[in-house]
């Protein structure tokens, strides 16, 4: 966490050239970079787990370290898990499937399910997390996982759980997904330029570039976490989710969806949306979205300072929420904003207040978008 948090200040992106997506058009990503799942893990338990589910699980042990827990101490029925991802196993399919088609049935693994179906990042948790409360994944595109956390919120309200790991993970970055995401012209073709490829808000943006990861909170009740003292990054204090109705990739021009969820949560926190000083985007670099929720920024948080992560981070699909919820959290705690990269030119038809640089601000209120294909808005209000 730490190290992610300093390379993000600086500005460090992650995008480089990818050798694994040499045959298709699109030939780099955000990959987690120097990652080891068989020292981070052990290799007997990695080699079980689709780097999805190693993702996560990594995530939820430091989240749960940082939360002050012992897994073996707390009340495992009164803990749930709360995941959210678009494909699941993504690389364990796109291996599997190879064998078959080159060696046939018998070559397929055994473990090629347990692998690779999505809710199996949620079922990682509860059997190496000892949480035996309610068990959940849940998919909403590219809003996963801020739908995951609001999801966990309710849990905590009614009273089904006392803790609750929540958040979202991803790891999609196989020739398939790129080529599929690239032949619906999202993808930034910027191959000679990694580092400058994701450009959200800029007037020369050409699309997102893809990227894997996860992002893992653990929620408890306000009441709870001050019983024990525990060290608290922030507050969720409201929630929203609604659909556009409108097309499956394509936003709502008017963004109504985008609206109405932001409504939910500040109806629920008690606010008027003019006093959110921080939107952390959904921001993927993609001309129509970028234009839309710049629109729905300006007219509902005039105030705010925006910023997308993404144009650090890539677009991790599922997990994009809930990393950027976990940013907006750190944003509250450490009083900076992180910069939106590549920023300049900014579009002249988007008239926000876009952090070009990391800045440092006073703010106790701040807004995370996220919004998916299929229309699915999922937006959390979160305070100091």
């Amino acid at each position: 966490m730490e190290t992610n948090w300093a390379r993000l200040i600086k500005g460090v992106s992650t995008a480089a050239p990818d050798p694994r997506l040499h045959d298709v058009p699109v030939q780099f990503s955000c990959r987690v970079p120097d990652f080891d799942a068989d020292k981070l893990l052990g290799s007997r338990l990695s080699w079980q787990l689709d780097p999805v589910s190693q993702f996560a699980l990594i995530a939820a042990r430091e989240a749960i370290a940082d939360a002050g827990h012992d897994v073996e101490g707390w009340d495992a029925p009164r803990v749930g898990v709360v995941i959210g991802s678009c494909v699941g196993g993504a690389q364990t399919s796109a291996v599997q499937n190879d064998k078959f088609h080159d060696s046939g049935p018998d070559a397929v693994s055994a473990m090629f399910l347990p692998m690779s179906l999505v809710n199996m990042v949620a079922g990682v948790l509860s059997i190496h997390c000892n949480a035996t409360g309610p068990n959940l994944l849940v998919s909403t595109a590219c809003a996963s996982g801020s739908t995951a956390i609001g999801v966990a919120c309710e849990l905590l309200l009614r009273d089904q759980c006392d803790i609750v790991i929540a958040g979202g993970a991803e790891a999609a970055i196989t020739p398939l997904y790129v080529s599929g995401f690239a032949r619906m012209g999202t993808l930034s073709r910027r191959n000679d330029d990694p580092t400058g490829a994701s450009r959200p808000f800029s007037a020369e943006r050409d699309g997102f570039v893809m990227a894997e990861g996860a992002g893992i909170l653990v929620l408890e009740r306000v009441e709870d976490a001050e019983a024990r003292r525990a060290p608290v990054w922030a507050r969720v204090l409201g929630y929203g989710n609604s659909a556009d109705g409108y097309h499956v990739t394509s936003p709502h021009p008017e963004a109504l969806g985008a609206r109405a969820a932001a409504e939910q949560a500040c109806t629920q926190a008690g606010i008027s949306p003019s006093e959110v000083q921080h939107v952390n985007a959904h921001g993927s670099g993609t001309k129509l979205s970028d234009a839309v929720e710049s629109r729905y920024i300006a007219d509902y948080f005039p105030k705010a300072i925006t910023t997308s992560t993404k144009s650090l981070i890539g677009h991790p699909l599922g997990a994009a929420g809930a990393i950027e919820a976990a940013y907006t959290a750190m944003s509250l705690r450490h009083q900076l904003i992180p910069a939106t990269a590549n920023l300049d030119p900014q579009d002249p038809a988007i008239e926000i207040d876009i952090a070009a640089e990391t800045r440092p601000a006073a703010i106790d209120l701040a807004m995370s978008n996220s919004f998916g294909f299929g229309g699915h808005n999922a937006v959390l209000l979160m305070g100091r």
